[in-house]
């Protein structure tokens, strides 16, 4: 007779504390299998070397580590589709319950509905629980009961809704002895699942005190390595609990840092709401722009060779090392759509295979904010200059002598568009589209 368990399912929550999914399937009634499945449908899309296949892999092994070590259990890992692995392990167990956290983007959700028609065929329940945000779906609305798409007004109502005394870091640990004890279970390798080692990393985030004390005197530079937290990719894979990281930003008082975590909900709650922005400009007219879409000043772009060092410089640092300055993401975008008139879609999807905290609902939130197509975005005449902006950010030019090593080489471009007349050219389009 197969053994009597509930699953746990890692997607978005890649640890073992204040994991609220985990901590409901461990204070059940059975013994908690914990599964991670590489999911063959996403990873089909991804290079070999996707450093972020690299940090997950990693990330499992700890996890792996911990479960043996600690709690005479591991984790069981495979490379599938999510359809057929629990398949598989319905022919395998007797499965009484599956878990998760919620996931919002409109992939995630549509696998989960197919899921829940699987489990439900089978007579086991599946419960999904809100994890990676504080608030989500329909909890802050409008007084209409329509989402907020303008960020200050949806701030406002955040702060009004969060209450510090109820947030809770859920301690999973008091209840890791309901782990199923079995060292035994199945693993994958980078190898069988086609890939390799990244040589990229993923760096520790910094949420240190004075880190966030100091958060608004050091964002907004470039050069300055400590001056932001590189929490995005932990928040992304749920190496770190938002609600720990929450906790932090309401002990030192820091506005501006909280507020950035705000933007994070905002955007997810967005992309809930209008899953259609993933393609699609929020601002419908925006589609009616005719893009030049060059593919040789594409190129030039994605390589960090259209002469303007600013540009040049965040493109090289994200080809390097998977990520990219949050200024200088803002500049490099803007570039991209005003200057050369080269379609979001383009930018979003290649910041998509590079970034290492690529989160759908940040990444189109920010690209359709710096075409002026999207919610609460920047008006279309509002054009980055990406020399004044060196000016305002990196004077001493230390960000830029990093990544652009021939900037005073002969090799070095020249501009691949003149300012001035890539801003008239730009003006002219969008009124032509949207007026």
């Amino acid at each position: 007779m197969n053994e009597k368990v509930s699953i746990f399912w890692f997607r978005r929550d890649l640890r073992l504390t204040d994991n609220v999914g985990l901590l409901k399937a461990l204070q059940g009634d059975y013994p908690v299998l914990p599964i991670f499945i590489f999911d063959k449908d996403i990873l089909a899309h991804l290079p070999k070397n996707d450093a972020r296949v690299s940090f997950i892999f990693d990330t499992l092994q700890n996890i792996q580590k911990e479960l043996v070590e600690k709690h005479n259990s591991s984790l069981a890992q495979f490379y599938g589709t999510p359809i057929s692995v629990l398949k598989d392990l319905i022919s395998k167990f007797e499965i009484q319950t599956v878990y998760t956290n919620h996931d919002y983007e409109p992939y995630a959700k549509s696998r989960d509905a197919r899921i829940k028609e699987l489990l439900e065929e089978n007579n086991i329940q599946f419960q999904t629980f809100k994890d990676q945000v504080i608030f989500e779906k329909d909890e802050i609305l409008k007084k209409d009961g329509t989402p907020y798409v303008v960020y200050t007004p949806y701030k406002n109502k955040w702060k009004e809704l969060f209450n510090p005394s109820k947030l809770k870091i859920h301690r999973t640990e008091n209840y890791s002895h309901n782990f199923i004890k079995n060292t035994n279970l199945p693993e994958v390798s980078l190898d069988q699942m086609g890939f390799t080692t990244s040589a990229i990393k993923v760096l520790n985030f910094d949420a240190s005190p004075s880190l966030i004390q100091n958060y608004q005197d050091t964002r907004d530079f470039p050069s300055k390595n400590n001056g932001t937290s590189k929490l995005g990719p932990h928040l992304r894979f749920g190496t770190i609990g938002i609600r720990t990281i929450i906790q932090k930003a309401i002990t030192e008082e820091n506005e501006i840092f909280w507020s950035e975590l705000i933007w994070r909900e905002f955007f997810m709650q967005i992309l809930w709401h209008y899953p259609y922005t993933k393609d699609k400009s929020f601002k419908s007219k925006y589609d009616r722009i005719e893009w030049r879409n060059n593919e040789h000043e594409f190129e030039k772009w994605k390589n960090g060779e259209t002469g303007y060092p600013l540009v040049d410089a965040g493109m090289r640092q994200l080809n390097k090392t998977g990520y990219m300055h949050n200024r200088v993401r803002m500049v490099v975008a803007s570039f991209l759509c005003k200057h050369l008139l080269i379609d979001w879609r383009w930018g979003e999807a290649y910041f998509a295979q590079k970034l290492l905290d690529y989160d759908m609902s940040a990444n189109v939130g920010n690209w359709q904010w710096a075409a002026g197509s999207g919610v609460d975005a920047a008006p279309y005449f509002r054009i980055f200059n990406p020399t004044t902006q060196i000016t305002k950010f990196d004077k001493k030019l230390e960000y830029i002598n990093t990544w652009v090593k021939d900037l005073n080489e002969l090799t070095y471009p020249l501009p691949i568009v003149e300012h001035k007349m890539a801003r008239e050219r730009c003006l002219k389009t969008y009124k032509d589209a949207v007026q």
